[in-house]
């Protein structure tokens, strides 16, 4: 007794299924599309003539397929699906409108094939035409959300270009008788860096500059960058010894910590003192990658400042200081480790001995050649430099014989 009713389902649907092969054609979920190779309809589906709103008899053997298209579409079909489709006997999901009989566009997506006789000769071409009105609605609020995306992205990279700017000198002082030149290297626009470097004058003949990095990106560093910045300019007009300026900072950092910020920082302090036609510079570095001296006769070495620690962690905090004097024809380079840390092509860091090898390829060299060339450097390795890089270079021209 339960067996009959299954059987009889079966049959049901066995002769449906029969019987259906016609109306499938006529009323699928998509267009049915046949054409002569000239392109005159030969057959279409009622689907298809329910779409366009027209009858059988107002376009199998009067239009083509062609005639269907909108004038945009048409020329498309012209010049790119019809050769393709001549060459390689198919294409797929092509996107087009046809044009209603009410005028209304409908996209769609066409895919075509040719159809060939025993010999090979093409006969018509049979096409299956899918709506695409919802996959174009949705492509079109797609790229609206990408063009906002794009807007609002540019508006960040303007906001932070100009916070950027308010962390950096927008030129350094000119030091008689010094050539002097930074750079800074961005590596992302989507996140302010927290890299800074300033010279300045501190009295006639005394001049204080600074380079440094602070921990961490975005907004949050920047506040720490400016308030290191502000720190170390009021600091130097007051202390006359490199290390004290750094130890203020330090317990102004300390002091001003909220769990959670990026509160410490690697720094380089200096005062340079310009007398009887020589330079000494006294050198304060907590935690940050020591300075390279590129002499005026060819040599290249780092200065001694390992062993200070970082700015903001520790209470009396480890302050390093050397001297050094500069002679005609010499340059001293600061920079922050978004160099050394850079990828090279083969994925390795370029680090500090690379650094030292081409400094030495350089010198003898003026500040403003040397930052040059490390800028293109930088610029160079592309995405392998993660974060940014300031350069600060100072050199001690050799005097003109005859003036």
């Amino acid at each position: 007794m339960s067996a009959a009713p299954g059987r009889g389902a079966e049959e049901r649907a066995a002769a449906v299924l029969e019987d259906d092969a016609e109306d499938l054609y006529e009323h699928a979920p998509c267009g049915y599309l046949s054409t002569l190779m000239d392109g005159t309809i030969a057959r279409i589906n009622t689907t298809l003539l329910e779409w366009l709103g027209h009858t059988r008899a107002e376009l199998v053997g009067v239009r083509r397929f062609g005639d269907l298209l909108t004038v945009g579409g048409r020329l498309y079909h012209e010049t790119h699906f019809a050769p393709l489709l001549q060459l390689q006997g198919e294409v797929n999901a092509i996107a087009l409108e046809l044009r209603a009989a009410d005028g209304q566009r409908l996209p769609v997506l066409v895919t075509s094939v040719v159809r060939t006789g025993p010999d090979g000769t093409p006969l018509l071409i049979r096409s299956t035409v899918v709506a695409a009105k919802e996959r174009r609605a949705y492509e079109s609020e797609l790229l609206r959300a990408h063009r906002a995306s794009e807007v609002e992205r540019d508006r960040l990279h303007r906001l932070n270009h100009l916070l950027q700017s308010t962390l950096l000198p927008p030129a350094l002082e000119t030091v008689p008788g010094l050539d002097a030149a930074a750079h800074y290297h961005i590596a992302s626009l989507d996140e302010v860096g927290g890299d800074f470097y300033d010279l300045f004058p501190l009295a006639a003949g005394r001049w204080g500059f600074f380079l440094g990095d602070v921990c961490g990106k975005g907004a949050l560093a920047a506040t720490i960058t400016s308030r290191v910045r502000y720190t170390l300019r009021s600091a130097a007009v007051f202390a006359a010894d490199p290390a004290a300026v750094l130890e203020h900072l330090n317990g102004v950092l300390l002091e001003a910590h909220h769990p959670g910020d990026p509160r410490f920082c690697t720094v380089l302090y200096g005062q340079l003192v310009l007398s009887g036609g020589g330079v000494e510079i006294v050198i304060a570095s907590g935690g940050h990658p020591p300075p390279i001296l590129l002499r005026g006769n060819g040599s290249a070495s780092y200065l001694p400042t390992e062993g200070g620690q970082l700015i903001g962690v520790l209470a009396g905090a480890a302050i390093v200081t050397t001297t050094v004097a500069l002679c005609p024809g010499d340059t001293v380079l600061f920079y922050t480790d978004g160099l050394t840390e850079a990828r090279t092509g083969t994925g390795g860091l370029f680090g500090e001995q690379a650094l030292l090898r081409l400094a030495a390829t350089l010198a003898p060299v003026s500040a403003t050649d040397v930052v040059t060339a490390l800028a293109d450097l930088l610029h160079t390795l592309g995405p392998g430099v993660t974060d940014d890089t300031a350069l600060l270079a100072l050199h001690l021209p050799v005097p003109i014989t005859g003036q």
